[in-house]
């Protein structure tokens, strides 16, 4: 019977509410653009009637999401008395898979990361109240691999910092010494693990956010080469230079954690290669390091301090009693290295996690919506709240696109990868 029903069209609220012809005006003259009497309205009509019909068609259809797999509740915010150093954004209880290479290992996740129906604020009030409704990609392997989450950990505002006080709920102390940082952006992550809260941890680095705080902390901490891990379901900062990576108390459980979430995530994202291999990390961890190549580069050691150069000149002595051929090395570029990382943080950051609302654009991949929305709608209501970094790269930014174009954002792409040639 259901089957001769006609089909009758029905009345649904608009996904778009149609621009008149002043919006489209406003438009025309902020970019520039001159139009004939009557050619606005004309266009007008033709937005409205048929371009706002496609978006509704898209809004209306079902778009795949990730899976959630594992039961959870929400957990809880704790109190300053149950978060050390104020490592903690907020704290849950997430069993994964009976059996795996993490089974018995407990995890601190960044908060950058979604995890679904856990909270979720990035470091910053205008993300506040933000619940994912899927889980990032390393979340469900390091379930599926036996692990068992037990919170999200602080990061600076919108990890957009190195340092450990920009978070909006406070900074994430150093555990060895409260009145000094403890390094960032994924500052909770490297002091949990110090405070022997977890065994291992998350973290994510566009310009030293797992190396600073782990190596300020005393831990373990590892930027994977790009595209290894991926980075599905989470806030980007700028693809071209996000990565997520393991943090852990010693160097075994740092490459089991990347062995769970090292791998190709099936096309969701375009930072990684159709042909990526994975091995078993653990396995290198033998002691033998007889004949590995291990380059000291000269112009690392610019600006640093004489007991940092004699400390890593000491270990790279060791490495070779032990069998290794240590050789000093040169990559000129590296001197530029933070002028060069400027242009693509700064105006790529801007287009990715600002306007870009913490996905970007231009690719094929997956698009973690309800976060985007909740980026959009934070960034227009409450943008008074962004940390001062955040406004300072903002500005900057956005002077540099309207007074000089992309130009710089494309020459330091260009010098990124001679530099990475070199290597």
């Amino acid at each position: 019977m259901a089957e001769n029903q006609e089909k009758v069209d029905v009345y649904k609220v608009p996904t778009i509410h149609e621009p008149s012809v002043k919006d489209l005006a406003s438009i025309a003259q902020n970019n520039g653009l001159h139009f004939r009497d009557g050619e606005l309205e004309e266009l007008q009509g033709y937005i409205s009637q048929t371009l706002v019909r496609r978006y509704q068609t898209v809004n209306d259809l079902i778009a795949p999401t990730l899976p959630v797999r594992y039961p959870r509740t929400p957990g809880y915010r704790p109190e300053p008395e149950d978060n050390l150093c104020n490592a903690w954004y907020w704290k849950c209880d997430i069993k994964g898979a009976a059996e795996g290479i993490l089974k018995g290992k407990t995890v601190g996740v960044k908060d950058n990361k979604c995890v679904a129906g856990v909270p979720m604020m990035n470091g910053s009030r205008v993300m506040e109240g933000f619940v994912p409704d899927i889980d990032a990609t390393v979340i469900t392997k390091v379930l599926d691999a036996g692990g068992r989450i037990i919170g999200k950990t602080n990061c600076e505002h919108l990890c957009y910092g190195g340092t450990s006080w920009t978070n909006d709920t406070g900074p994430a102390l150093n555990p060895h010494d409260k009145f000094r940082v403890s390094g960032g952006s994924s500052s909770g992550c490297a002091v949990a693990v110090c405070n022997g809260e977890v065994h291992v941890a998350i973290g994510a680095d566009q310009g030293g956010s797992i190396r600073s705080p782990a190596s300020w902390c005393g831990v373990v901490g590892l930027k994977p080469t790009w595209g290894l891990v991926p980075y599905t379901g989470a806030v980007a900062m700028e693809i071209t230079i996000d990565h997520f990576g393991p943090m852990a108390r010693n160097a075994y459980d740092c490459a089991l954690l990347l062995e769970v979430m090292a791998g190709y995530d099936d096309g969701l994202d375009p930072r990684q290669p159709r042909d990526l291999q994975v091995p078993e990390y653990t396995d290198y961890l033998d002691g033998n390091i007889e004949g590995w190549k291990i380059g000291l580069l000269s112009e690392g050691f610019t600006g640093c301090d004489d007991d940092v150069q004699a400390v890593v000149r000491g270990a790279a002595e060791t490495l070779g009693k032990a069998g290794a051929v240590v050789e000093d090395v040169s990559i000129p570029l590296h001197t530029h290295g933070i002028a060069i990382w400027q242009p693509i943080m700064t105006n790529g950051a801007y287009r990715c996690m600002f306007t870009g609302n913490g996905v970007g654009h231009h690719y094929k991949g997956y698009y973690a919506e309800s976060m985007m929305t909740k980026l959009s709608q934070g960034y227009k209501m409450d943008a008074r709240h962004l940390s001062e970094p955040v406004k300072s790269a903002v500005l900057f930014a956005e002077y540099i696109e309207k007074n000089y174009g992309n130009r710089f954002y494309g020459r330091a792409q260009k010098l990124e990868y001679e530099t990475n040639a070199s290597l």
